[in-house]
């Protein structure tokens, strides 16, 4: 059976994260989380190769110039990614793979692997209000930091209109349950 690459993405605050991990517990022996390139920081507890592999601007930019990203985008003053041959590596170790990105980089990965599944996780309302609150919530970004991801989670609330699915994450445990129908239905299609 062939693997397939499903791409969640979501605005920062909106629980995708959360979304994730749970699927993921509940789902481990048929899925992969990806592990994306980034030029920023580590926050505390992140493991360099886990969470994120972190790259230095230099060395995310020379990956770019040789074309070794399926996708790439800056997001709130950083640089992430996703290397091909990471993907590449993981279809053959036999997982499909979820792969947590921003929307920049959804609809690039889009583009290349039309076959791709986009879920967005969306707040629930139509503003950003519930997103500020969440954001502040997590005290981990200044005031400048927050508001530059408010104005980008408008963006991204627009490019979500490009997605496969939109799950609308008021409810947890029906969010999750949302994603695992999505996922078994596509895999069910390939079969």
């Amino acid at each position: 059976m062939n693997k397939k690459l499903f791409v969640i993405s979501g605005c920062s605050g909106v629980g995708k994260g959360t979304v994730l991990k749970e699927f993921m517990a509940r789902n481990s022996q048929d899925f992969i989380l990806s592990v994306s390139c980034t030029t920023r920081a580590p926050r505390p507890g992140e493991v360099d190769g886990v969470n994120y592999f972190f790259l230095t601007r230099e060395e995310f930019e020379k990956s770019v110039a040789e074309d070794k990203f399926l996708e790439h985008a800056q997001f709130a003053g950083n640089c992430y990614g996703t290397k091909k041959k990471y993907i590449k590596q993981k279809f053959e170790e036999g997982y499909n793979i979820i792969l947590e990105i921003e929307t920049q980089g959804a609809l690039q990965v889009k583009q290349k692997m039309p076959e791709a599944v986009l879920i967005f996780i969306a707040p629930p309302g139509v503003g950003v209000e519930e997103l500020e609150k969440r954001l502040r919530g997590r005290n981990t970004e200044d005031e400048a930091t927050i508001q530059r991801r408010l104005e980008e989670a408008k963006i991204e609330l627009e490019r979500s209109k490009q997605y496969d699915y939109v799950v609308i994450n008021d409810d947890l445990e029906r969010a999750i349950s949302e994603v695992e129908d999505i996922t078994r239905r596509e895999l069910e299609a390939d079969a």
